[in-house]
C-alpha cells in the first residue's frame, strides 16, 4: 500500500521515463511533488525501493529502473481522469483492510469502476466525523489512515470522513459510511460537498447557487435545505468517492 506522495513520485517516475528515457533528476521530483527540500525525496524513493516498485542503479547518474507499478497506474499513463459534474455511485469490490470485509466504493465518475481496494489501494487521512459543530478547516487531528482504491483519486489533497445522520441517504451515503472528499476551496453548481457554515459546523450537502445567497440541499425530504448569505458559507473540498464497509 502507498501513500499519497510516494504514488505520485512513481507515477511521475514512470511518466518521465516513458516519455524522455530517463528518470528525472531530484530536483524535478522536488518541484512535480512540490516538497521543500530533497530529503522528502530522498525517503520517497527509499520507501519505493523498500517495498520493490523501484530500483536504483549503482554508479549511474539519474538512474532509476521501474520494477512494478500498482494496477490502476497503467490506465492512469495512458488518460487522466476527468472531472465530472455531480456524484455517480459505481461499485468496487475489496476488503479494506480486512480479509473477509467487502466494500463498496462509489466513485465521482460516471465510466464503470474497476480494481479493488487491496491493490493499487492508496492511505488516505481519516479526519474525524462530518456532523453539525464540527469544524474541519484544519486537519490536524488524523485518527488513522485508510486505503482507498488508487483510481479514485485524482491530483491534489484527499483526506476522509465519517458520515453521521441520514441526511444524504437519497444520494446513496449512509450513516456511518466513509466519504473521500478532495481538498478545494470552490466547486461547480450541483456537486456535493463538505462545507463549512459561519466558521462554526461542518456539513455534506449538494451546492446550489442563488444569486447572492447559497442552498446547501439535503437527499432526504425528512430533512430541511438549508440557505445562507454566500459569504457565510466556505467549501472545504468536493466528495470523490465513498466507502462501505460490513
Amino acid at each position: 500500500m502507498l501513500t499519497r506522495k510516494q504514488y505520485d513520485l512513481l507515477q511521475f517516475l514512470a511518466e518521465r521515463i516513458q516519455n524522455e528515457g530517463v528518470s528525472p533528476s531530484f530536483d524535478e521530483m522536488k518541484e512535480a511533488l512540490d516538497l521543500r527540500s530533497k530529503s522528502g525525496i530522498h525517503r520517497l524513493i527509499t520507501a519505493l525501493e523498500e517495498r520493490g516498485f523501484i530500483r536504483r542503479l549503482p554508479h549511474r547518474a539519474r538512474a532509476i529502473e521501474i520494477l512494478k507499478m500498482p494496477d490502476t497506474m497503467h490506465e492512469a499513463l495512458h488518460e487522466r481522469q476527468r472531472p465530472a459534474a455531480g456524484f455517480t455511485p459505481r461499485v468496487v469490490e475489496g476488503g479494506l483492510g480486512r480479509p473477509d470485509g467487502p466494500l463498496f466504493a462509489h466513485r465521482e465518475e460516471s465510466a464503470p469502476a474497476v480494481g479493488t481496494a487491496g491493490t493499487g489501494s492508496i492511505d488516505v487521512p481519516l479526519v474525524g466525523k462530518i456532523a453539525a459543530g464540527t469544524p474541519i478547516d484544519a486537519l490536524e487531528h488524523v485518527e488513522r489512515h485508510v486505503g482507498v482504491p488508487a483510481d479514485m483519486l485524482s491530483s491534489g489533497e484527499h483526506f476522509a470522513l465519517s458520515v453521521e445522520g441520514d441526511s444524504m441517504i437519497d444520494a446513496g451515503i449512509h450513516d456511518g459510511d466513509l466519504v473521500v472528499i478532495k481538498r478545494q476551496q470552490t466547486a461547480n453548481d450541483g456537486e456535493i460537498v463538505v462545507a463549512l457554515v459561519a466558521d462554526q459546523e461542518a456539513t455534506l450537502k449538494r451546492l446550489r447557487r442563488r444569486g447572492p445567497q447559497v442552498e446547501l440541499q439535503a437527499a432526504n425530504p425528512a430533512h430541511r435545505d438549508q440557505i445562507y448569505a454566500a459569504d457565510q458559507v466556505r467549501v472545504q473540498g468536493r466528495l470523490v468517492g465513498l466507502v462501505r464497509t460490513y
